[in-house]
């Protein structure tokens, strides 16, 4: 088996090579790039299956990469883990924003980011399943999903959602009423075991989500929070 392409965009030489060490001969080949342009260079000259992307670099910063790859038909759908020393929760909102799948902060565990890979790659490498009986539309209220186009019709308008804003819609959406707590959506959405990842992860992609689709994201209707319990989408 040929292994997985993945770059990691750093300008960092040293934190760039210890990442390549970590992943290396984990069924991995690692590409470098030193600062934002040649990031999006070489992931243009070559697609990886997946970037690691640093923030904070000189010209342009990882959020604009970011932001670059989502806009480009030939990476829009490589995923992205973000991970930098930058550990706000508004460093991660703009993240996430940007079209992140992930975000991981540095000083990082050599075994969660590699946990992270994996996950992350399992999760886009995968097609979601057609609702039963539903056919290729969602619709829960007044929101209707498109499995097809990763697009969702809200009060809004037409929203194009990332990747892991699809996965996670998908899911609440799949099971309208239904109650999921932050460190169960960790495993049915981001496919962690049950002793990794974050419930912050969870809180900010559904704050993010609901920026977008929701008529007032301050008093959301659609995405609800049950005190103590977790996330439901409303049923009816």
């Amino acid at each position: 088996m040929d292994p997985i392409e993945l770059l990691v965009i750093e300008d960092d030489e040293i934190v760039a090579r210890t990442i390549e060490r970590s992943l290396r001969g984990h069924e991995f080949h690692v590409t470098v790039a030193n600062s934002g342009v040649q990031g999006l260079q070489a992931a243009r000259r070559r697609p990886p299956a997946l970037v690691l992307l640093d923030v904070i670099m000189p010209g342009m910063d990882g959020y604009a990469v970011c932001r670059e790859m989502r806009a480009d038909p030939l990476l829009t759908e490589v995923p992205i883990i973000f991970l930098t020393a930058k550990s706000k929760d508004e460093d991660k909102i703009t993240g996430f924003r940007a079209g992140a799948d992930d975000y991981l902060t540095k000083p990082f565990n050599v075994d969660e980011l590699l946990l992270r890979v994996r996950a992350v790659l399992r999760r886009t490498h995968q097609v979601a399943p057609l609702a039963p009986d539903l056919g290729p539309l969602l619709t829960v209220g007044e929101y209707t999903l498109d499995t097809r186009t990763f697009k969702v019709a809200t009060p809004r308008g037409e929203i194009q959602l990332t990747p892991v804003q699809y996965d996670l819609l998908y899911h609440l959406m799949s099971h309208p009423g239904q109650i999921f707590s932050p460190m169960r959506l960790l495993q049915e959405v981001w496919d962690y075991p049950s002793d990794a990842g974050s419930p912050d992860l969870v809180r900010v992609h559904i704050k993010n989500l609901r920026e977008r689709i929701e008529r007032d994201p301050h008093t959301p209707t659609f995405i609800r929070t049950v005190a103590g319990h977790g996330y439901t989408v409303a049923a009816g």
